[in-house]
């Protein structure tokens, strides 16, 4: 089936950027918090923000206690107290965008992002009760004055999830190592992710509502969905002080992710484009060469309007 066949390919692709490029040795590593400017890409080395508890602005009801103490660097804490319990977070923020998010696993410190900058949020919990049934539990409104914008793109989260040990942040600084920009870098990573990683037609097929890409396991397996390409390489930039949003939204009619990406030269590069040496551009006749069927190219892509998108994390 056609579509089928634009899924596989198109979605191995996952709209970023179309570009060839290698990386080699892995230089150090640190950690880092309290920006108040984007942090500088330096080839090979990882730069992990790490999002932590902390006490000056928390709240809590029942099993659930919320920490909005690092409001101004892009995210906010949560943690459940109690085993088998299932809490679902409702985040409304300026863009007036909803926000679903889920706690299910107990003593587990989780990072949800203020992804729509600057400006006053609203966060709801909802306890499970039974079945799909929810009571509400608490409510809270945050006022959040990001001290830069880049933040909730660099910072991991529930969706984008790595640490200074995950297997795909030591890969990226390995890959950028001889990258003298974050163009470069971008583009060794690119090429790595599309060169080893497959498109999982059965995983595309059972994967349940809820579910959380695993960077590492999709490093290991060597598989995924567009989901686990569009977390997998937004780690890997984060990871390496480039901001990246991972976007979820529609190509067409097809359920998507894929991401944007902050270049310094151009800044925000967003949608389906390629890189041709000097401008950015619709990559349409790629997807067409890599499909063989222009008339299917233009159904998905067409000049980018074709991609509708709902949720960034």
């Amino acid at each position: 089936m056609k579509r089928n066949r634009f899924h596989r390919t198109a979605v191995a692709l996952f709209a970023l950027v179309l570009l060839v490029g290698s990386g080699c040795d892995r230089q150090s590593s640190e950690t880092s918090a309290d920006l108040t400017e984007k942090p500088e890409y330096i080839p090979g080395k990882t730069n992990v923000l790490t999002p932590e508890f902390g006490q000056e602005n928390t709240t809590e009801a029942g099993p659930l206690k919320l920490d909005f103490s690092h409001a101004n660097q892009g995210y906010f804490m949560g943690v459940l107290s109690e085993e088998g319990e299932k809490i679902n977070l409702q985040v409304t923020g300026p863009d007036g965008i909803e926000y679903k998010y889920f706690l299910e696993e107990a003593n587990v410190d989780t990072a949800f992002p203020f992804t729509a900058g600057s400006g006053d949020y609203i966060i709801l919990g909802y306890q499970n009760i039974g079945g799909d049934q929810y009571a509400s539990l608490l409510s809270s409104a945050v006022t959040v004055e990001l001290e830069n914008d880049f933040l909730p793109f660099l910072y991991p989260n529930q969706y984008v999830d790595f640490t200074q040990d995950s297997e795909a942040v030591r890969l990226a600084g390995e890959l950028s190592a001889d990258c003298e920009s974050d163009l470069d870098a971008l583009t060794a990573i690119y090429s790595y992710v599309t060169e080893h990683v497959i498109y999982d037609d059965l995983k595309a097929a059972t994967v349940e509502t809820g579910y959380l890409p695993d960077i590492d396991e999709t490093l290991e397996t060597g598989k995924g969905i567009c989901f686990d390409y569009a977390a997998l390489t937004a780690s890997m930039l984060r990871a390496l002080s480039i901001p990246a949003r991972l976007n979820i939204g529609y190509s067409g009619d097809v359920r998507h992710a894929w991401v944007d990406v902050y270049i310094e030269s151009v800044g925000w590069v967003r949608k389906a484009v390629q890189f041709n040496g000097n401008e950015w551009e619709m990559m349409d006749p790629t997807f067409a060469a890599a499909l063989g069927d222009d008339e299917l190219t233009n159904d998905y892509v067409g000049d980018g309007e074709n991609y509708s998108l709902q949720y960034i994390r």
